[in-house]
């Protein structure tokens, strides 16, 4: 079975859509009101983003269209992240880190 290709539209916090097709454009929209993101994010679209199936990359480009709180909360483990396909993301961030 194939797995379909991501087509996520981002909207920054402007209001500006676009498609999350490109590296320039992912590594834009991990720039955050937060470093405590930005040191998460970034780096992880660099080295391991290419790697994901195309589900998890849909995800991880749904997850960027989420608040900074509500982002920093799941990353901190102060709150469950209640969307499995984008809690599994969260975890493969965070184990990432954990192994660096």
């Amino acid at each position: 079975m194939t797995e379909a290709k991501a087509q996520v539209v981002y909207v920054d916090k402007s209001g500006k859509k676009f498609q999350l097709d490109s590296k320039p454009k992912l590594k834009w929209a991990c720039r955050r009101g937060m470093l405590e993101l930005d040191v998460l994010l970034e780096p992880f679209v660099d080295e391991a983003y290419d790697a994901l199936s195309n589900d998890d990359k849909a995800s991880f480009q749904r997850l960027l269209a989420c608040e900074d709180p509500d982002l920093f909360a799941w990353f901190m483990g102060h709150k469950p992240c209640e969307d499995e396909a984008l809690d599994r993301v969260l975890k493969i961030i965070l184990n990432r880190v954990k192994v660096s």
